[in-house]
């Protein structure tokens, strides 16, 4: 097993090297064909060797002077780019965060003496997020090579950096690797790093002045985070003499876990941190789906995953569930004002990732075990619908849900797609609900009733959002417009697997539950309660099935029927064509129905400054008594 770890990280970074040098599109897209298969293959031979030594904790002690060196090396070429691109666009405080932190960390390197430990380490849930990001980010990129063509064919005032841009897709790739796989935690900070420079480069992609500036500000949030893991890192190699995660974690030292857990908000974009992630959908589609599903935002919930046994009943996990579940109601709030499919998918990004991050809090197996879960189903849909989003851009020319209305007529095979996504996030007996139930019930067994309005609510205006788009898209009227589908076969390749999956995991749920969130929730914890007996998951398995079958029944038996629509009738007679009907004035009029999007109640400019205000005073104060010694 010792070698593929290796290989798992240096083949992505292999490929991050070739590509931009592959100018020919088709040469470039099979080169990017190969190195997605190469990734997956190396995943479940990592998953195989792993199962066959025992499915338990691997750890690999390298000899790695010559590699800690090196790490150091890369540190400061990153931090010299982050200068150099800093000074170019006059972000002078970036300069501070980045330089701090690296010397801060290569100080303690030098100077630290701790002792012998491990440097990497394959468990469930490292083998976990190894493969989502193996096969959901492969997959992405597989989807990326037809998208950038649309897309660049859609905006032609862009310069075409396609090489450059999936150059940066499989550096991600790369450093999501190395991030859960370290045991080191100068190891997990080099990769951590790699992972902010790197979604600021894909965000900044179009080179316009709002993309720089989101890039910018997507930077310096994650570089401050960077800093307490920095921090974390220099305190825990002096005062407890190891920078290995297990043993910070055993030992519970409530500085460097308050730190990490700091590092782990910002990078899962919790508020106030939830910016950055919002101006993310500048850019290309593949990017705001690598982020929001498979890689930037998951290091943080895997970190705090980790972190879980040393935050439960401590003060630092009370700052971590209050952050989440606050995250998770108030972003659910500001989704119901977005019309824009993209923004609905960041805000139910960061509030999905809130209560993850909550359950991390709480830090018990029950928690634990719907965090697991979360963590699987919320990274293959969002991955599909964003691809969904992307395409139906670049079909409609806008990601506008108002101009989605009646989409199942007009582009049938993208609408069943964002149909089984949208399915996934909030109906049941999907596994995304039934998560939500578990974390519900183990909130009440904690007795934290503030997160159990948070997650009530937050729930509520959940399917309100979601109903709203899935009812858009269902609509049907008679329309003159034709729209040609321009999605490439090698993108519906990618969201049929995605679908595929998700209708997969929710009829292997009980599997799901006792071969992976199970084992990951005993390893972490030493034991594992059974959270929801194997009848009652059964159960739900066949209540999907059922669900399932009876439209996909009535699918096939109608197909070919004649389809009678009612005439609509709005102030007057109908026109005859169901798009125009006669005013008060006796004139024809254009019929238009559009969502109520609640700007007032819930919009951004209304909710995000009070909310910020509220979780950074949290933050700031949990920080100070934890540091100051009231743990």
């Amino acid at each position: 097993m010792g070698a593929i770890p290796i290989l798992l990280i240096g083949w992505p970074a292999l490929a991050a090297a070739i590509l931009p040098c592959i100018r020919d599109r088709r040469a470039r897209g099979a080169a990017v064909y190969a190195a997605a298969a190469g990734v997956m293959v190396l995943a479940t031979a990592l998953l195989a060797a792993w199962l066959a030594g025992g499915a338990g904790r691997d750890e690999l002690y390298l000899e790695t002077g010559l590699v800690d060196h090196a790490m150091l090396a890369g540190e400061l070429v990153l931090m010299g780019l982050i200068v150099l691109l800093s000074v170019r666009h006059r972000k002078y405080p970036v300069i501070l965060l980045s330089a701090g932190q690296t010397l801060l960390v290569a100080w303690s390197e030098l100077t630290s003496p701790v002792s012998p430990a491990a440097h990497m380490r394959v468990d469930g849930l490292a083998m976990l997020l190894c493969i989502i990001a193996a096969f959901v980010g492969g997959f992405i990129c597989i989807y990326a090579v037809g998208y950038m063509k649309g897309y660049h064919e859609h905006h032609e005032e862009y310069i075409d950096r396609s090489g450059f841009f999936f150059s940066m897709l499989f550096l991600f790739l790369a450093a999501m690797f190395g991030l859960v796989l370290s045991e080191n935690l100068v190891w997990m900070y080099f990769f951590w790093e790699i992972t902010s420079v790197v979604s600021f480069l894909l965000i900044g992609y179009t080179r316009t002045e709002e993309a720089v500036a989101n890039s910018f500000r997507a930077l310096w949030m994650n570089l401050l985070g960077g800093f307490g893991f920095a921090v974390a890192i220099a305190y825990a190699a002096r005062a407890c003499g190891t920078v290995q995660l297990s043993q910070v974690v055993a030992l519970g030292a409530a500085i460097p876990v308050v730190l990490l857990a700091f590092a782990a908000l910002t990078k899962s974009a919790q508020m106030p941190f939830s910016s950055w992630l919002l101006g993310a959908m500048v850019a290309p589609t593949p990017s705001s789906a690598l982020l929001h599903s498979a890689t930037m935002v998951k290091a943080g919930v895997y970190l705090l995953i980790r972190l879980a046994p040393a935050l439960a009943g401590t003060l630092s996990g009370v700052m971590v569930s209050f952050i989440g579940g606050f995250t998770f109601i108030v972003c659910s709030m500001m989704a119901i004002a977005q019309n824009d499919g993209k923004k609905v998918l960041a805000f139910s990004t960061i509030s999905n990732l809130g209560l993850i991050v909550a359950c991390a809090g709480i830090g018990v197996e029950e928690t634990i075990w719907a965090a697991v879960l979360l963590t699987i189903f919320h990274s293959v849909a969002k991955s599909l619908l964003f691809q969904a989003v992307g395409s139906i851009e670049n079909s409609l020319g806008s990601r506008d849900i108002e101009s989605m209305h009646g989409l199942l007529l007009r582009l049938p095979r993208l609408t069943y797609l964002m149909g089984i996504g949208i399915a996934g996030m909030y109906l049941a007996p999907f596994g995304m609900l039934i998560s939500k139930w578990v974390a519900l019930k183990s909130f009440v067994d904690a007795d934290n009733y503030l997160l159990v309005l948070f997650l009530a609510y937050g729930s509520a205006t959940t399917m309100l959002y979601w109903t709203k788009w899935l009812s858009k898209l269902v609509s049907l009227h008679h329309t003159k417009e034709v729209v040609h589908d321009k999605t490439h076969s090698n993108q519906y390749l990618s969201m049929f697997v995605h679908a595929g999956a998700m209708l997969l995991l929710c009829l292997l749920f009980p599997l799901v539950s006792s071969r992976i969130a199970d084992p990951i929730v005993r390893a972490l914890f030493g034991v594992s309660h059974e959270v929801l007996s194997m009848d009652v998951l059964t159960t739900m398995a066949v209540m999907l099935v059922s669900i399932l079958f009876v439209p996909t029944l009535m699918f096939l038996l109608t197909r070919s029927a004649h389809r009678d629509y009612v005439p609509i009738y709005m102030g007057g007679a109908n026109m005859g064509d169901n798009t125009y009907f006669v005013n008060s004035y006796g004139e024809p009029e254009h019929l238009y129905l559009s969502n109520w999007y609640l700007r007032f109640e819930f919009g951004r400019r209304r909710l995000m400054r009070p909310s910020v205000i509220v979780s950074a005073g949290v933050i700031a104060v949990m920080l100070c008594m934890v540091i100051g010694g009231a743990v």
